[in-house]
């Protein structure tokens, strides 16, 4: 066996070893918690339809929770809202940070005295009925500062949308340790002593991505930053193939804006992993594409596991259309990676949400209406 034969043996096995080490700490009690004093904050577009499968979804919540709205003012759906314990905020329209920013910044200011868990949600997400129990456990028994799941992109069944998807299964069943989690936030929780301490308000202001924002922030106080293994929550990925390739690069034009050296840690990864694959079909013989194969079709059996225990049946049908392309062309989900990595950090500009902003260190200085 030739020495690079050997690394690129070594390197497959690594990949295979941290999907099996995602799913050997997936809890399996599941346990949960329903404190008092949780606030939700929700933040909607103008455009929103009132989301009826996430409200239903909240509502069988095992929790109580008050839900904050979010709006600039102007969405017809939210005004309407028939839900239990709600409280719509107006925010208006921003000015120098991003609209979800400067939508949250008004939710947080509108928390009352006995608000003592926040959690943040999207609205593009299909929560399951434990989301706010299992982001609540551990803020209650103390063993985290900020908690959060994961985002599992459900495609639609157009190869495209399952190509991103394959990409995104690689961040969301990375190994994670709580010293090393960025959260996510489309399901994220903190208690309001921790959001007090951080002075929440202070580090979103002109910022444009507020789960970077705030991780970082976290990572900055030493703050205990805990994920929930089990909460891959489901988010729908629909459209067209170009949407879809441009919400990816998006994501990672979030990263490097941000923290260009975390980027910087994620491209080199990848790039090692695209370069490999490179050599393996280009020099390195069968027995190397052989290796490569045995261990992509490896990920995607121990993937399947992961999916069929963190979401509903109907979900992780969808779900499973990504592991199709690690099967068929792992390469390819592999160089798509590093293309969106590499296309995302060629220009601060972002487009997001009917805006597009350039950004400096992570901060908005330039905004206008796209289009």
């Amino acid at each position: 066996m030739s020495w690079a034969l050997g690394l690129w043996l070594l390197l497959q096995g690594a990949t295979v070893l941290g999907v099996v080490n995602y799913l050997r700490h997936l809890p399996m009690d599941g346990q949960e918690e329903a404190p008092g004093g949780v606030a939700v904050l929700l933040c909607v577009r103008d455009d929103w339809d009132g989301g009826p499968d996430l409200m239903g979804r909240l509502a069988a919540q095992s929790v109580p929770f008050r839900l904050i709205v979010a709006t600039s003012g102007a969405c017809p759906a939210a005004e309407s809202l028939d839900f239990p314990n709600v409280e719509i905020v107006r925010a208006g329209v921003a000015q120098d940070e991003g609209q979800k920013v400067h939508k949250l910044r008004a939710a947080l200011r509108a928390l009352g005295p006995d608000d003592r868990y926040l959690v943040f949600i999207d609205a593009d997400i299909e929560p399951p009925s434990r989301l706010l129990g299992r982001l609540l456990f551990p803020l209650v028994r103390d063993k985290a500062d900020i908690v959060t799941g994961y985002r599992l992109l459900l495609p639609d069944a157009k190869p495209a949308l399952a190509l991103v998807g394959a990409v995104e299964m690689q961040l969301a069943t990375l190994p994670r340790a709580a010293g090393s989690t960025m959260p996510w936030g489309g399901a994220m929780a903190m208690t309001r002593a921790v959001a007090d301490r951080l002075e929440l308000d202070r580090v979103l202001a002109g910022r444009l991505s507020d789960d970077m924002s705030i991780g970082l922030a976290g990572w900055r106080a030493k703050l205990r930053l805990r994920p929930v293994r089990d909460l891959l929550v489901g988010s729908p990925l629909q459209g067209s193939g170009e949407a879809a390739l441009r919400f990816a690069t998006r994501q990672y034009r979030h990263v490097v804006t941000n923290s260009p050296g975390m980027w910087q840690a994620a491209a080199l990864v990848v790039a090692v992993q695209a370069l490999g694959w490179l050599w393996a079909i280009g020099w390195g013989g069968w027995g190397a594409v052989a290796i490569g194969y045995g261990a992509a079709w490896s990920r995607a059996l121990v993937r399947r596991r992961i999916i069929a225990g963190t979401v509903e049946p109907e979900q992780a049908r969808k779900a499973r259309r990504s592991l199709v392309w690690d099967a068929v062309a792992p390469f390819a989900v592999t160089w798509a990676h590093l293309a969106v990595q590499i296309v995302g950090a060629l220009s601060s500009r972002i487009c997001w949400g009917g805006y597009e902003y350039w950004m400096k260190r992570g901060e908005v200085v330039r905004m206008k209406r796209a289009g």
